[in-house]
């Protein structure tokens, strides 16, 4: 996608430079000198053919690419490796990990509509951390709980829209270990400016031990995404949502010491 932006770009400024030229050539070549009409051209066929063909072939090979990349970007795989459904909702994101059931909640439970499945959830003091493995295909299943919401991760230059009622589904494979930030990307009301997550690019091995723990954990402790990143050698807190203070810990001792 970052390539077909790229070159989409360079054509657009081939085609400007070419129009800013012919502009600037006739306004140099062709002022007026004197009060004398100069040489009026009408129906210059092979100008015309000219100027409607190379339009028409820059917008093809365009659309080309865009269709060839655009079925891929959407393409599913028939096994992916992880599966976790995001649920948005006014105004933050449960993260529900669909490979690991909750042995904490029972069928009655689920029966009634508790998740049976690990999950963690974010909060007025807690900014959500969505843990995934590297080197792994990651199906990503959205759900919205009440108006339209969209999945934006910056550095993966990416976002797909979590609509009402709309099963939207797409796959990533990350390349690289890290902390990248999310957003909402479409305006859903009062504090969407404070909707946001992180992702927190981790390797198979230590996704697996996360899951683990979020199962050990159970209930609904809100504290349980800090215990289990801690448990797996992260840090405990979203780091990468600037310019929102994400450490709810240092923030209160920050207030405690300052009364």
């Amino acid at each position: 996608m970052r390539e077909m932006w790229t070159w989409s770009s360079v054509a657009a400024l081939a085609v400007g430079v070419g129009v800013w030229g012919l502009t600037f050539w006739v306004c140099v070549f062709h002022r007026k000198k004197d009060d004398e009409i100069p040489r009026q051209t009408a129906l210059n066929l092979p100008l015309e053919i000219a100027y409607t063909i190379v339009p028409f072939l820059i917008i093809a090979v365009l659309f080309a690419y865009t269709a060839v990349i655009e079925s891929d970007v959407n393409k599913l795989s028939a096994k992916p490796d992880t599966i976790v459904q995001v649920v948005g909702f006014k105004w933050n994101w449960q993260f529900n990990y669909l490979d690991k059931k909750d042995h904490t909640v029972t069928q009655d439970a689920a029966d009634k509509g508790v998740t049976p499945v690990v999950n963690t959830v974010g909060s007025v003091e807690e900014i959500p951390v969505l843990v995934l493995p590297v080197g792994k295909t990651v199906r990503i299943e959205e759900q919205s709980a009440d108006v339209i919401h969209s999945f934006w991760v910056i550095d993966f230059l990416f976002k797909r829209d979590v609509i009402p009622g709309v099963d939207n589904k797409f796959e990533v494979t990350i390349q690289k270990e890290g902390a990248y930030v999310g957003r909402c990307a479409e305006y859903c009301g009062t504090y969407h400016s404070e909707m946001n997550f992180e992702v927190r690019a981790v390797s198979w091995d230590k996704y697996q031990a996360y899951l683990a723990e979020l199962d050990r954990l159970g209930g609904a402790d809100p504290d349980r995404q800090r215990k289990a990143l801690a448990a797996i050698g992260e840090v405990d807190h979203a780091t990468t949502t600037y310019p929102f203070d994400t450490d709810r810990t240092a923030r209160q001792a920050s207030q405690n010491g300052g009364s």
